[in-house]
Order: structure tokens, then sequence, then C-alpha cells
């Protein structure tokens, strides 16, 4: 059984209260734009870091931190990637491989709007985790945490920060 805490779009940006929930966890998981190498080590030294790299990502996080992760976590297949779409509006980014090999979950930032949706088309579960950052039309900062327990993806939670910016 792991705990997992997944982020998105922190920009260079690592909230306080995100890294206590974020001390919680087995691993972290971040779905692209982390901003810079400092934040992707920061989280690193707290947990083992599983990151893609996003649109705003530069060289140096883009070769360490690939485009996308599939993986498998317990006995649940992982894909992540930063611009992933939504179920019945996937990006060009992930067709045709996401309905020739679905995964059972799929990670996606990029948009900051938290969602969690279940696709019956291709029974997988869908999560972006919305903006853990203070860069973004977004107005609260999040993250989200679950377990993994062999093949359940199970007790998720949505961890708000309060105000994108308050000190």
């Amino acid at each position: 059984m792991k705990q997992i805490g997944l982020l998105s779009d922190t920009h260079g940006h690592l909230d306080s209260v995100a890294l206590k929930h974020l001390k919680e966890c087995d691993e972290i998981w971040h779905a692209g734009d982390i901003g810079n190498m400092e934040t992707a080590d920061a989280l690193a030294q707290i947990a083992p870091l599983i990151a893609v790299h996003g649109n705003i990502d530069g060289q140096e996080v883009r070769s360490v931190h690939p485009k996308h992760q599939r993986f498998t976590c317990e006995e649940v297949d992982v894909w992540m990637t930063h611009i992933g779409g939504y179920p019945k509006r996937y990006d060009g980014n992930v067709k045709p491989e996401i309905f020739e090999n679905p995964p059972q979950l799929f990670i996606s930032g990029h948009s900051h709007i938290l969602k969690v949706v279940f696709d019956k088309d291709l029974n997988l579960l869908h999560i972006n985790p919305g903006a853990s950052g203070i860069q973004g039309f977004h107005q609260v900062q999040t993250l989200v945490k679950f377990t993994i327990d062999r093949k359940d993806i199970k007790d998720l939670q949505v961890v708000e920060f309060g105000k994108k910016g308050r000190v």
C-alpha cells in the first residue's frame, strides 16, 4: 500500500501547507510545470519523486523529467503527462495510445482546474490535481492525496491551501 501526493503546476513555488501534506506520503507525483530543478529536488527530499515536464519547464527540468511517465504502482498501470486533456476530449498528445492501451489511472495537469473523472468508455480514472503554485488564473491552490492498495485506488482527498497568494 502506498500513499501518493499528487500535484501539478507549481511553477517554482512550494507552499508550506503543501509540504506539510506531502510529508505524509510514500511517493510524490508531479504532473508538470515544475518550474525549476530546485523545486523538483525539494520534493525529492521529502519522498521519492516521479515527475513529468510541462510546457513552461526549461531544458534542465526536461533533461531529468520526461514528457510522459508510464509506470506501475502496486498493481495499477499509471500514465502521467502534463497536457493530456480529459475524457471525451483527450489531447492529440495522448491519442491514439490512450484508446489502444488505456492505463487504469491517467494523470495530467496544465489546465489549473482540479478534476477527478471516471472514463467509463476506457475504464480509467482521470485525475488533474489543479495547481499548487501561485502562477495562473486559479483562485485556490490544490493537491490530491490518495492510496494505491494493490489494484485499488482509494481514499482520495483534495487538499485546498486557501486563496492563492496569501501570506
